[in-house]
């Protein structure tokens, strides 16, 4: 059975429906960020997604070609995820889309090496034709977050988003956003095949303790 991380990890991609706290270790990534409505057709965000699954399916199948990757073993591709944030803004503003600034990502195996993933890129743009440029190799140490699972549409997340931060004044917790430390959302529906209100979301907020500098 091909290692799945969603059912391995639980504690990191299948959280309760009501808030908890997580300490998020070191994570590698493939990571393209931009801008704009992510819910434009044909727009920079969903041409974002199609690039990072091309190099994801590049580095899973390299098991089939001559690139062989130390440590490799056969996983499932994890899910879609994006951190969010929107200039001079603490937190999001759901009804801003237009200023969103994100970057998607999708997890990468620990064996995964910058050396592996630039092959990946180099191996996808000649079978496929396309600018990889801007795909990336990122390591993210999330570290102290709240998270919850949010069921339903993106743009009813603020519910979810009110209980989190209801949580945290309760358990003595701030929201603790910075350049580095963003809005992040893992995805666990597709949106083009299950209906709004059954979407399954992992959102995630980075937190300290109360009067912590």
């Amino acid at each position: 059975m091909p290692f799945d991380y969603k059912k391995e990890y639980k504690e990191f991609y299948m959280p309760k429906n009501k808030p908890e706290i997580v300490d998020v270790p070191e994570m590698k990534f493939i990571a393209l960020q931009g801008k704009g409505n992510p819910n434009e057709e044909d727009g920079e965000y969903k041409t974002a997604i199609g690039l990072l699954y091309g190099i994801a399916f590049t580095i899973k199948m390299s098991k089939k070609g001559n690139h062989k990757i130390e440590g490799y073993f056969d996983y499932v591709i994890p899910p879609l995820e994006g951190f969010w944030w929107q200039e001079n803004t603490f937190g999001v503003d759901y009804r801003r889309k237009e200023d969103f600034c994100w970057i998607s990502v999708i997890r990468l195996p620990d064996f995964v090496t910058e050396r592996d993933f630039q092959w990946a890129v180099e191996e996808a743009a000649g079978k496929k034709g396309l600018d990889y440029s801007k795909v990336k190799f990122m390591t993210m140490q999330e570290g102290l977050c709240v998270q919850c699972m949010h069921i339903g549409a993106y743009d009813d997340e603020p519910s979810t988003v009110a209980l989190m931060d209801q949580f945290l004044q309760e358990n003595g917790y701030v929201n603790d956003f910075s350049a580095r430390r963003r809005h992040h959302e893992i995805y666990l529906s597709d949106a083009r095949r299950v209906a709004p209100e059954r979407l399954k979301t992992v959102i995630r907020h980075p937190i300290k303790k109360a009067g912590e500098e």
